[in-house]
């Protein structure tokens, strides 16, 4: 049967994570004598006070952690939003109190950020935040960087892991359902290792680099102005990838803002893709049930949901 992490062992490692930012933070010069945890689920957050810093230290993550890989895509981040921000793009860019690098410390591989004041009591507008994502989009067309790769959030080794390994766990996943997984995964993994194949399934479909995580749930309310953020996934990929499993209004949305900005609208048959991925990348997700239980809660719906749509979105060979 699967092992659980404890609550003790969760405030263990939050605290493990804590005093390293603090640790890492004071050796960059920074103040602290205050660290207050703002955030706790795959990463912790932390506001290194009184400095306006804050840490974000990733925590719930494959077994064995590669640091090294970890860093690079750390860096990608630091990266893309200290561009957007130099272009103008209402995003929350490094902290320009450190060097804008990962630092290691204690086992942990974190980036630092200004501390930016939210306002809590503002309701999302996820379908206005689906519109705008297209000017974000618009925006990362001319990034110049070359270090990205092609569908890296999806993360194609992690989810040919975890369907290798979930056998070992029947309380997160029945053998049907797992036998379903793998087989789609049969079917998509190629899509997704490799651009060429995407490409040659899609003509005509370009690939320009994107968010990599749900930019419409990842739009942070600041007193000032809402900021696009946690870009710890940006990735090259179609723009479809970042609408992935939103639904029908949102597409829409997005569509009036591609139209506005001049560019594509999203493809039917690479939605039907994303939406399939983004499916078995939930699916994977579940191997890390154990290092964060509560995640548990949100990944059933989910679950439930894949099990009653078509296979593979309907895509077919």
């Amino acid at each position: 049967m699967t092992t659980f992490l404890t609550p003790q062992q969760h405030a263990d490692r939050t605290s493990a994570a804590v005093a390293a930012a603090v640790a890492a933070g004071r050796g960059l010069g920074l103040s602290i004598a205050e660290p207050t945890v703002l955030h706790d689920v795959f990463s912790v957050v932390v506001h290194l006070a009184p400095a306006p810093v804050v840490a974000r230290i990733p925590t719930v993550l494959p077994r064995p952690v590669d640091l090294a890989a970890l860093a690079h895509r750390q860096q990608d981040e630091l990266d893309v939003t200290r561009w957007l921000a130099d272009q103008q793009i209402p995003v929350i860019a490094p902290s320009p109190l450190v060097p804008t690098e990962p630092v290691q410390r204690d086992g942990f591989s974190m980036t630092f950020w200004p501390f930016v004041e939210e306002v809590r009591d503002k309701e999302p507008d996820y379908v206005a935040n689906a519109e705008s994502v297209a000017d974000l989009h618009a925006a990362l067309r001319t990034y110049p960087g070359r270090r990205l790769e092609f569908l890296s959030a999806a993360d194609p080794q992690f989810i040919a892991d975890s369907l290798a390994r979930l056998d070992r766990h029947p309380d997160l996943i029945g053998a049907a359902e797992l036998d379903r997984a793998r087989r789609e995964w049969h079917l998509l993994e190629p899509l997704v290792r490799t651009r060429g194949a995407f490409e040659a399934r899609f003509p005509g479909v370009d690939v320009q680099p994107i968010h990599g995580d749900s930019p419409p749930a990842n739009i942070f309310h600041a007193v000032d102005g809402d900021l696009y953020a946690d870009f710890e996934l940006v990735t090259l990929g179609p723009v479809e990838w970042d609408l992935a499993a939103l639904g029908p209004e949102h597409e829409a949305a997005y569509n009036r803002g591609a139209r506005r900005n001049g560019t594509r609208p999203l493809d039917e048959g690479v939605l039907a893709f994303v939406n399939a991925l983004g499916m078995l990348r939930v699916v994977a997700t579940l191997t890390l049930v154990p290092q964060l239980p509560v995640l548990m809660e949100y990944l059933k719906p989910a679950v439930d949901h894949w099990r009653a749509t078509p296979f593979a979105a309907g895509m077919s060979n």
